[in-house]
């Protein structure tokens, strides 16, 4: 457990939220606005990105997390709150509860959203925040909307298993991955085939669902291992940082414009991997966390471990070209295999979540329901 907020660490925090914050982000609104006229690109949404940039860049984990909800506090909030906006809607009465699954670790647990009891089809859910940032209202509008709606409007009951994982600096690489295995470990242990569970998630989360693939692809020295007897449903990656490289073409054109940049990725790495400013290099051991900087020879074994992929990204976000390095080395071992990607024009990085924050069901959410309504409805599909 964190320890807690020191008196001098809360002086820090009111030191910077009055001097070096305002100022921060005047100049990141103003870059905003300039490059999105210039570029002919929405201008709200990336004057939000620019205030998340602020808030990635200017404070440290700890801050965040001091100034945020937990992931469970705001789990609890959003479904009291769902439950309470919709008490004429049985089909969100009779699906939703708090309902808290801990782990064996006794660190994570799972959060149920929709029936687990009932469902048909689980989505496995790793929300993003670079590991530090907790679990935000917008990612469980977006799994209601996005899986539990969806199963519902196709006779497909769905639940959503979202991991509680342990956030930095409290608990550093591979602490998350074993969490995130523990979680299958769990669903596979209530019974649900491989073939029913869909594994995902954004950002950061989606370079954990990555990195769970390529580890049930490869083992990974020291974390538990699964044998599945059948592939998993499928896989979707919304914005997932796959390459630890920050030299990407993308990079160069976005990091200003972005909510993310190289300078948000290298802080990311000092608390997910305990690097130093002055050895920012990940030692040998730790190349897995990154699942196209790791030997590729593990995406032969792919079609043997999940059955489709889906990858999406924004064109206007620094890790656009790690995403399509993804999805080339995926169809160059192996070309027959199933995967689509998605790059949104006129967007960022991790629309889909802004979507969610707005309660509002955008072109992002819309792009994913339809891959997973193509996912319920393929032959066969329902187990």
């Amino acid at each position: 457990m964190n320890p807690p907020f020191t008196t001098a660490e809360k002086v820090l925090l009111l030191i910077r939220l009055i001097f070096l914050t305002p100022w921060t982000l005047l100049i990141y609104i103003l870059c905003a606005v300039s490059i999105s006229l210039h570029r002919g690109l929405p201008l709200w949404p990336f004057i939000r990105c620019a205030c998340l940039k602020v808030v990635l860049r200017t404070f440290t984990g700890r801050q965040i997390q001091y100034l945020s909800p937990t992931t469970r506090q705001t789990y609890t909030t959003w479904v009291r709150q769902k439950l309470s906006k919709s008490r004429r809607d049985a089909s969100v009465q009779a699906r939703l509860k708090i309902e808290i699954d801990p782990l064996t670790d006794e660190r994570s647990s799972i959060l149920w959203v929709g029936d687990c009891r009932k469902a048909k089809k689980v989505v496995l859910f790793f929300h993003g925040g670079g590991y530090v940032v907790p679990l935000l209202p917008g990612h469980l509008e977006w799994c209601w909307r996005t899986y539990v709606s969806v199963g519902i409007e196709n006779g497909v009951e769905t639940a959503v298993a979202v991991l509680e994982y342990t956030l930095c600096p409290e608990a550093l690489y591979p602490v998350q991955l074993r969490q995130a295995v523990a979680a299958l470990a769990r669903l596979l242990d209530h019974g649900i085939c491989p073939r029913d569970i869909i594994v995902g998630g954004d950002s950061a989360g989606g370079n954990l669902a990555a990195q769970l693939i390529s580890h049930l692809c490869e083992a990974v020295p020291l974390i538990p291992t699964i044998v599945l007897d059948e592939p998993l449903a499928g896989m979707f990656l919304v914005s997932p940082r796959l390459s630890n490289k920050t030299t990407d073409e993308s990079f160069v054109q976005n990091g200003w414009i972005d909510m993310i940049s190289a300078e948000t990725v290298a802080k990311s790495n000092m608390y997910y991997l305990g690097l130093s400013a002055v050895t920012d290099c990940p030692a040998k051991s730790q190349m897995a966390a990154f699942p196209i900087d790791r030997d590729l020879a593990y995406m032969r074994r792919m079609p043997l471990v999940v059955k489709t992929v889906y990858l999406t990204a924004g064109n206007e976000e620094v890790l656009r070209d790690q995403v399509i390095r993804y999805a080339s080395e995926v169809r160059r071992a192996n070309p027959s295999f199933e995967l689509r990607l998605d790059l949104q024009e006129r967007m960022a990085h991790d629309f889909i979540l802004l979507e969610g924050q707005n309660r509002t069901t955008g072109r992002c959410m819309l792009a994913m329901r339809q891959w997973y309504k193509g996912l319920l409805t393929e032959k066969g599909s329902v187990g």
